[in-house]
């Protein structure tokens, strides 16, 4: 079953618009920031094809990426980097995240889909949604938003770190990720709270 605008139009029609969805990416990679969107779509102007990030080729979530950026009424992305995910652990990173988001809306909800079990702080009302990018458009939305900013920037950060490969993996826990951590050792981009990186901390002593 593909994501629908059911949940959002029960919303708008209860004068609860504009309704935000928040989702995000980048949870389990080693290296590189977590990456949360906000989305608010327009109910008049929903790009085609909207559907879970994960479920859509690379090219067809490019091209959703510029549409939904275009036509939408608003949208909002944050990063939470390494060094934050260290000091509030991923949740508590992912949380912050996600309420920054939705803060950063130029265009002020009045309520929020957000992916997930847990809820974040918000500025409105909210509701989690369990496989919500699969479900809700307007997470599914923020899924593609959050992965394709994502997937640029660990693109750019392979040019400032090489070797360990961030273009082809994206930070994660890949075979050759985690053989190249081993040989180089942790760059900055590393999440040291980590296991993988935390071993090769301690091996080197650091």
């Amino acid at each position: 079953m593909a994501a629908h605008f059911e949940l959002e139009a029960e919303l708008i029609a209860q004068g609860l618009g504009p309704v935000a969805g928040i989702d995000e990416v980048g949870r389990g990679p080693l290296a590189g920031p977590v990456c949360v969107a906000a989305v608010l779509l327009d109910p008049a102007d929903l790009p085609d094809g909207l559907d879970d990030s994960k479920k859509l080729s690379a090219r067809r979530r490019e091209t959703l990426f510029e549409e939904i950026c275009a036509r939408a009424l608003a949208v909002s992305v944050t990063l939470g980097p390494a060094a934050e995910i260290d000091a509030l652990n991923i949740r508590g990173a992912t949380l912050v995240c996600m309420s920054r988001a939705a803060r950063g809306l130029a265009l002020a909800p009045g309520f929020a889909l957000v992916d997930g079990r847990d809820l974040p702080g918000l500025p409105c009302p909210g509701r989690a949604v369990i496989g919500g990018d699969a479900i809700s458009l307007s997470i599914a939305a923020a899924s593609i938003v959050a992965k394709i900013t994502r997937d640029r920037l660990m693109a750019r950060l392979d040019d400032f770190h090489p070797g360990y490969g961030f273009k082809a993996h994206a930070g994660y826990p890949t075979a050759a990720h985690r053989a190249a951590l081993k040989s180089l050792g942790p760059c900055r981009e590393h999440r040291r709270s980590y296991a993988p990186v935390r071993e090769v901390l301690d091996r080197d002593g650091g």
